[in-house]
C-alpha cells in the first residue's frame, strides 16, 4: 500500500492527469468547444488590445492564450510550466487551445504581466453575463450580497516560516514571566509591514497567522458565485487614499479596520462596474460593524437589510429598555422580549412589536395571557412595545437582531468563505510562486472567471443544481 505520507511528483501527477484525459478526454473536449464560445466570454476590447500589441504577424491567438489558462486552473495546477508538459503530450489539448506550438513559460507570464486590466474586464463581463443565471437559479439567495477579505501569500523571503518562529518562540520566552503580554501582539509591532522585494506584498495576519500578502476584498451572492474582486493594490490605493490607515499595536484590530475601512470604496466600484446591479441584504461579519457603515449601506447603496453581528468594541452603551441587539428587555427580569413582526402603513415608519417574555398564547382562543407572578403592566396580554428600525439602522437594520430569521440569514456568510477556498485552493491560486501583485492579480481574476464559466456551463447544460462545481460537469 502506497504512503499516503509521501509527497506527489510531478510524474505522479502527469500519469493521473493523463489517464483521465485518456478515459473521458473526448467528453471533457467536447462540452467546452460545444458549450463555451470565448467570442462571447472576451470582451471587444480585450482583441483590440492584445492584437495591437502582437501585431499582424502573431504567432499565437488571444484565445489560444485564455484556453490554456482555463484548462490550467480546471487541471489544478499551479505553475505554467506544468501545463506546457501537459499539452507537450495531449494533441486534443493543444488543438483545443488552438496551438502548433506550445508556449515557452515566459510568454505566458508576459501575458499575465501585458493584459491585466483586460483579464479583470473580461472577469467583469462575465459578471454581467451570470447575473440573470444566478436569479434564475434562487432569486431570494440571488439577491444576498456577501463581504470578506482575503490574504494571497506571495513568494518573498518574508514568508519562511522560519522569519516569523524565531520572532515568535523568543517573545513567547518572554510572555512566561508577564502574564499581561501577548506574544502575537509583541510579533507584530516588531515586524516590517512590508516585504522588502515588494512594498505592495504587505504583513497580513490571515486565518490566524502572519504572512506578508496581497490583501483582495471579495463579494458573493448567497449561491457563493463571485460578483466582484478588489485587489488593494498600488492603483486601488492611489484611487481610494482614504484606505490608507494607521498601523495599531494589534493585528485582529487592524484587520477589522481595515475591512471595514475599504467597504465603501469596494462597493463603490462594484456599482460603477455594474450599474444597474442591485441588491437588497447585505450580510458581512462584524468587523463591519459601525454606524457609519450602516447609513452608507442604506443610503448610499440602497441595501434595506444589513446583517451584521454587533461588535463588542464599537458597543459603548446601549439603549434604555434594549440589549446591544436592539432587542428590548424586560426591566425586572433581564429576558428579551419575543418578536411578533413587523407593522407599517401608508404614511407611517415601519416598526418591529414586541411582546413580554412571559405573554404566551392560548391554544384555543390564539389570545395572549401574561404568567408573570409580578407584571409590571395592567394589560393582561402583557407589555408591549414597539422599535423603529428607521431612527437606529445599526440596532435595526432592517430584520429582528437575533431572531431565528436573522441568524438563519446570517448562516449565508460562510458562503464567501467557501468561494475564497475554491479560488485559492482548488485552482491553485494558494501555490502561485510569484512574488509580482500583478501576476497574483491576473490569476485570482482567471480564478473568478473559470468558477463563471461553470455557471454558464451548468445553464447551458441545464444542470443549474452542479453549478458550484465546473469539475463536476465535466466529470
Amino acid at each position: 500500500m502506497r504512503n499516503k505520507n509521501v509527497q506527489m511528483s510531478f510524474e505522479d501527477i502527469y500519469n493521473g492527469v493523463s489517464e483521465s484525459m485518456e478515459n473521458r478526454k473526448s467528453e471533457l473536449v467536447s462540452l467546452l468547444e460545444e458549450h463555451i464560445n470565448l467570442d462571447e466570454l472576451i470582451p471587444h476590447s480585450f482583441h483590440t488590445a492584445f492584437y495591437r500589441r502582437m501585431g499582424r504577424g502573431h504567432l499565437y491567438h488571444l484565445d489560444s492564450f485564455i484556453w490554456f489558462l482555463i484548462l490550467k486552473k480546471l487541471l489544478g495546477l499551479s505553475q505554467n510550466t506544468q501545463m506546457i508538459t501537459i499539452l507537450k503530450f495531449s494533441r486534443e489539448l493543444r488543438d483545443l487551445c488552438g496551438f502548433d506550438k506550445v508556449p515557452d513559460a515566459s510568454q505566458i507570464t508576459r501575458f499575465y504581466q501585458n493584459y491585466c486590466e483586460q483579464i479583470c474586464a473580461m472577469f467583469e463581463h462575465l459578471v454581467d453575463i451570470t447575473e440573470p443565471i444566478c436569479r434564475a437559479i434562487n432569486e431570494k439567495k440571488a439577491d444576498y450580497l456577501i463581504y470578506d477579505t482575503t490574504g494571497i501569500e506571495a513568494n518573498v523571503a518574508e514568508n519562511n516560516p522560519k522569519f516569523f518562529n524565531t520572532k515568535l518562540k523568543e517573545a513567547k520566552r518572554f510572555a512566561k514571566g508577564n502574564e499581561s503580554y501577548n506574544p502575537y501582539i509583541g510579533v507584530y509591532s516588531l515586524l516590517p509591514s512590508e516585504s522588502k522585494t515588494n512594498p505592495e506584498i504587505r504583513q497580513q495576519y490571515v486565518n490566524g497567522h502572519f504572512c506578508y500578502a496581497a490583501k483582495a476584498a471579495v463579494l458573493t451572492n448567497g449561491l457563493g458565485v463571485v460578483r466582484h474582486i478588489s485587489v488593494f493594490d498600488n492603483t486601488f490605493r492611489k484611487k481610494h487614499p482614504e484606505c490608507v490607515t494607521k498601523r495599531t499595536d494589534n493585528p485582529d484590530t487592524d484587520k477589522e479596520i481595515g475591512d471595514s475601512v475599504a467597504l465603501r470604496p469596494v462597493l463603490s466600484d462594484f456599482y460603477a462596474a455594474h450599474k444597474d446591479l442591485r441588491f437588497s441584504t447585505f450580510i458581512a461579519d462584524s468587523a463591519c460593524d459601525s454606524y457609519d457603515n450602516y447609513s452608507m449601506l442604506k443610503n448610499e447603496f440602497g441595501f434595506s437589510r444589513a446583517v451584521i453581528p454587533i461588535n463588542s468594541r464599537n458597543s459603548k452603551s446601549s439603549n434604555i429598555g434594549t440589549d446591544t441587539s436592539g432587542t428590548p428587555i424586560c426591566p425586572r427580569t433581564g429576558e428579551k422580549f419575543q418578536f411578533l413582526g413587523k407593522s407599517g402603513g401608508k404614511n407611517r415608519s415601519l416598526r418591529f412589536k414586541w411582546v413580554c417574555p412571559k405573554s404566551v398564547r392560548i391554544p384555543k382562543t390564539g389570545t395572549r395571557r401574561c404568567i408573570c407572578d409580578k407584571p409590571c403592566t395592567d394589560s393582561s396580554y402583557g407589555k408591549c412595545v414597539y422599535t423603529y428600525p428607521d431612527k437606529d439602522f445599526r440596532l435595526y437594520p432592517g430584520i429582528p437582531r437575533d431572531t431565528e430569521h436573522w441568524k438563519h440569514i446570517y448562516s449565508n456568510r460562510v458562503t464567501v468563505e467557501r468561494t475564497i477556498n475554491l479560488l485559492k485552493d482548488t485552482f491553485a491560486l494558494a501555490d502561485n510562486k510569484s512574488y509580482s501583485v500583478i501576476t497574483l492579480k491576473a490569476d485570482l481574476f482567471l480564478s473568478g472567471i473559470v468558477q463563471l464559466i461553470g455557471v454558464i456551463l451548468a445553464d447551458k447544460l441545464n444542470k443549474h443544481h452542479l453549478f458550484k462545481s465546473i469539475r463536476k460537469l465535466l466529470a
